[in-house]
């Protein structure tokens, strides 16, 4: 429905992202009442984890939105190419994802549609979560392709049921996502959108391989608890929820700290066999320089 070019604003000479409706999105009112909706929802968003919105206007009746350039690639796209580094980095990228939507919440914003996709990524880590196109209260409705509203994978279950939208099919969808970051794939799959909304009303969540890729209890019973399929089993917000990302960093460190001081035992007992080999080596050596014959001195 809308196409989105790199462009530079000659006005204040900086390079910007411009989305604009295609020609499909002009026809389409319900696509115009997002651009603009996603444009009223932006414009209330100032945070470092979250694209920021410069300008909205029309240009030959085509609506359009000016918005930051962010040097990067998606989250998606950093981790289908094993970019997203060691377990740690993935959970300071999970950390800043739940900063962004702590404060998106905070605004009365629902994003609605959390999902690797959705995340920037640029070379320092540094992330951006963007695409408010469906952050909006109301009634939930999915188009022919399934993917407008909402994206299949990352729904919860009570957004599957048409229930009216809260802050917690948010914190259901991150849980996804922490999931997806860790493993590299969806908790999820089906071929059709209906198939993949049975599974997620009706199977639970398999951790087996997070538990088989080394992922600490805590950082799995945090996925665990995120897409509870009841919304009051699940973290209340996201507060409690990068509370307990802190709580599993710090277990992280710890655990590099010991890693760092078994090696440094390793190392020094490695230095002592050898010392001891050493000396033992000398000594049996000093003995045969001092005995060269093997037989005991003769007695006067």
């Amino acid at each position: 429905m809308s196409d989105v070019y790199r462009a530079r604003d000659t006005n204040l000479g900086r390079t910007v992202a411009f989305k604009i409706l295609t020609d499909a999105g002009l026809a389409d009112e319900t696509a115009k009442t997002r651009l603009i909706e996603e444009a009223r929802v932006a414009s209330l968003l100032v945070h470092e984890n979250v694209i920021a919105f410069y300008d909205y206007g029309e240009e030959a009746g085509r609506p359009f939105l000016v918005m930051e350039y962010f040097e990067g690639q998606t989250l998606r796209e950093a981790l289908r190419g094993g970019r997203a580094g060691e377990l740690r980095q993935r959970v300071l990228i999970a950390r800043q994802i739940a900063n962004a939507l702590a404060y998106v919440h905070s605004k009365g914003v629902i994003h609605r549609d959390v999902k690797p996709d959705n995340v920037r990524i640029d070379a320092s880590g540094h992330i951006k979560v963007m695409d408010f196109g469906v952050a909006k209260s109301g009634g939930l409705s999915l188009t022919a392709s399934g993917f407008t509203v909402g994206t299949p994978y990352y729904m919860a279950p009570e957004q599957i049921r048409g229930a009216k939208p809260a802050h917690l099919v948010d914190i259901y969808a991150f849980g996804v996502v922490l999931f997806e970051l860790i493993t590299e794939t969806r908790p999820f799959e089906a071929p059709t959108p209906s198939e993949i909304f049975d599974l997620i009303l009706s199977r639970p969540l398999d951790t087996t391989h997070l538990v088989r890729l080394g992922a600490p209890a805590s950082l799995v019973d945090l996925i665990r608890a995120a897409t509870a399929k009841d919304p009051a089993q699940r973290p209340q917000d996201f507060g409690a929820v990068a509370g307990r990302i802190d709580e599993i960093l710090a277990e992280l460190a710890a655990r590099k700290r010991l890693r760092g001081l078994r090696w440094i035992w390793i190392g020094m007992l490695a230095v002592l066999l050898l010392l001891g080999a050493y000396v033992f080596l000398w000594i049996m050596r000093s003995a045969e320089i001092s005995n060269p014959t093997g037989h005991p001195a003769a007695s006067r």
